[in-house]
């Protein structure tokens, strides 16, 4: 049977991982405790968490949680986060899997009545462990579609045969607007305080809301330029930077973080211009297999991608609790409804 323990700070889960949830034993970007932990700092830092861990031999799960309320958890995740899952260290077969989540869930059954876990896929398997895992051990669970996620799998495309294949009025957009000689493209691999600079100062003037979160994204910013891993891209005008794209390189997957243009420059089409620029470099000089344009249903987006992935939320409900009853009916008939 697994051993199952409960980690309430990310310094004592680290300590306990001895690295092997460091930047390159991580599975992704989003699974490595680097990034686990600079998301609770920066965007959860009065919320508790629950980290779980099970083992069995030399196959290991480490689930990451956070404690909004009493009785409640959730996934430690947020809008940065382009899936969140269960980590499985070793290669524990599918039965071994089901016994460590069972495991891990059981130390939540004393107290927690419900949990919420978004965004997970369910292409590679992940939602329906979780449905089975929960079910299992006499939770009642529903999965509920909750947006999408744009990726593009290169399968040996360079940029030029890719290119190619983009919609007709993209390729027309770019060429055309190429041509205006007072517009610069440059993409920097290490980050400096001019060009967090000028990636604020574009955010400002962006038609997207003002970032939430900005400690956060510099600090990931920093860790990937140490690491060689960030491709900050800018389009500037007359040497003015009027739009910026964060992006980073894991495991030859090019993550596309943040896009942003000055609205007063929509004539020239900036952000589409430096995008074109981002996957050239992406394609062609990283020689990356794939690009992930992450969370959410930006029409703009399939344009540049081959492949929509649903992602889904799961909602489990702790029955030992009369207080999660009501809410389990409602989250079963708004999952029959769609």
């Amino acid at each position: 049977m697994p051993d199952a323990r409960e980690y309430r700070s990310l310094t004592q889960a680290r300590e306990a991982l001895g690295g092997r949830l460091d930047r390159e034993a991580a599975p992704s970007l989003f699974d490595g405790i680097d990034w686990l932990q600079s998301l609770h700092l920066h965007c959860f830092a009065r919320t508790p968490v629950r980290i779980l861990h099970a083992s069995e031999g030399d196959a290991e799960l480490w689930l990451f949680l956070l404690s909004p309320q009493a009785r409640r958890a959730c996934a430690l995740a947020n809008w940065y986060s382009f899936s969140w899952n269960p980590i499985f260290l070793g290669i524990p077969d599918m039965a071994l899997r089901q016994r460590l989540l069972r495991a891990a869930i059981g130390l939540l059954t004393p107290d927690v009545a419900m949990l919420d876990l978004f965004p997970v896929t369910a292409d590679d398997g992940m939602a329906g462990e979780l449905m089975r895992a929960f079910r299992g051990v006499g939770w009642f669970a529903v999965r509920r579609a909750y947006g999408g996620r744009y990726d593009l799998r290169l399968d040996g495309r360079d940029f030029a045969t890719w290119w190619a294949q983009r919609p007709g009025p993209l390729r027309t957009l770019v060429k055309r607007r190429s041509r205006c000689p007072r517009l610069s493209i440059s993409i920097t691999d290490r980050l400096t305080d001019r060009d967090w600079h000028d990636y604020v100062a574009v955010g400002t003037r962006s038609w997207k809301e003002p970032e939430a979160a900005l400690p956060f994204l510099r600090a990931l910013a920093v860790r990937e330029s140490d690491a060689g891993a960030l491709r900050l891209g800018f389009a500037r005008l007359d040497g003015v930077a009027i739009a910026a794209q964060l992006w980073t390189i894991d495991h030859g997957v090019a993550l596309i973080h943040k896009l942003a243009h000055d609205r007063a420059h929509d004539a020239l089409s900036p952000g589409t211009l430096l995008s074109h620029a981002m996957f050239a470099h992406a394609i062609d000089v990283d020689r990356v297999h794939a690009i992930d344009y992450g969370t959410g249903d930006n029409g703009y987006k399939a344009d540049w991608m081959d492949r929509r992935r649903t992602l889904y939320r799961i909602d489990a409900f702790n029955p030992r609790f009369a207080s999660s009853w009501l809410p389990a009916a409602r989250a079963a008939i708004s999952a029959l409804v769609g």
